[in-house]
């Protein structure tokens, strides 16, 4: 026992018994290619494994906001782990890569092995949908920093792809269509607003609001963000991808046009979709012109592949038959610019 740093306000033996507590949840993501168990000082992953001509390897890194405001507040803490490993394993398939390893950072203002298992096992689900490794992490007890019941976790991954099938968007082209699959709601972006609408309106996120669901509102903005990574590996391997954009941070205006060329733009036909409740919900009582919606929030898509109008039924039926929904919201066009109609 290191009674002073105790007295610090760190407890050691909380995070020895957190480390006991997650081991199950970490060896439940292993795949081929892991190496080493956790604990070691790294994580390592054999890339020879895979069996990869010329790989390139794809990372990305990210969190999840002040949407862990909500998770707080709901004192709800076993999918928000979903949702940090969604944002990162969801931008490298966007290059067409492949997740296979994660690790998280969780920093805390008292640590609490059983918030903290709640938590990795909601990391543990999301790399397990990924089809990715959990290899390492780290669990930071920092009061001072942070309030006791306050914490922050983020999340690191890498993806590896064949170098001829690398998703770059250098092949969009004019006349491409755009296959949007769902989301499950928010996501996790644009949570500052949320929130803001959600105090201006003296809202109770643990009150069930009809025009919006039959759950509570605080469970209704914590529907972990969706994870794409398996259904639309199998649309690449199985139709000719030009582009594919992660509906995030600046909704549609921002992140489809960051697959785009000099000289393209993008119409997107709104109806062509289920723009979901929730959305209709914050536009109305945070009172944002509808315009504005599509550049803050994803409005009900979490993912558009842009690919020859060809492919299109068959991309859609790949991934109906995966359990998602999809459908044909738009195409690219030779005028800059996201135009929605």
């Amino acid at each position: 026992m290191a009674k002073s740093y105790e007295e610090a306000g760190v407890s050691l033996e909380a995070g020895y018994e957190g480390v006991r507590r997650i081991k199950k949840h970490v060896a439940s993501t292993a795949r081929l290619g892991v190496m080493g168990n956790i604990g070691a000082f790294g994580g390592m992953f054999d890339l020879s494994a895979l069996k990869v001509a010329e790989p390139v390897l794809v990372s990305g890194t990210d969190g999840v906001g002040t949407k862990l405001k909500i998770a707080i507040e709901m004192d709800k803490h076993d999918t928000i782990g979903i949702d940090a490993v969604a944002m990162c394993v969801n931008d490298v398939l966007a290059q067409g890569a492949e997740p296979i390893l994660f690790l998280d950072y969780i920093a805390l203002g008292l640590n609490d092995p059983v918030k903290v298992e709640a938590i990795v096992s909601g990391v543990a689900d999301g790399c397990r949908q990924a089809g990715c490794a959990l290899v390492g992490g780290e669990t930071a007890e920092m009061p001072g920093m942070y309030a006791k019941e306050d914490y922050d976790i983020a999340g690191f991954t890498c993806g590896v792809v064949e170098k001829s099938r690398l998703i770059d968007g250098s092949k969009v082209a004019v006349g491409d269509v755009l296959v949007g699959i769902a989301s499950s709601g928010v996501h996790s972006n644009g949570f500052s607003l949320v929130r803001k609408i959600v105090a201006d309106n003296g809202f109770d996120l643990k009150k069930v609001y009809p025009e919006l669901s039959d759950r509570p509102l605080g469970e209704v903005l914590l529907t972990p963000t969706r994870i794409y990574v398996k259904q639309v590996l199998r649309v690449i391997a199985e139709c000719d991808v030009h582009g594919i954009s992660h509906i995030t941070g600046g909704g549609f205006d921002e992140n489809i046009p960051r697959i785009l060329r000099e000289g393209q733009g993008i119409a997107v036909k709104e109806g062509t979709w289920e723009i979901l409740p929730v959305f209709r919900f914050l536009e109305k009582y945070g009172h944002i012109e509808h315009r504005e919606m599509f550049n803050i929030f994803n409005m009900g898509i979490g993912m558009v592949i842009a690919l020859p109008e060809a492919d299109a039924q068959k991309a859609i039926a790949l991934l109906e038959a995966s359990g998602e929904r999809a459908s044909v919201i738009g195409r690219v066009t030779d005028r800059e610019g996201v135009v929605i109609e």
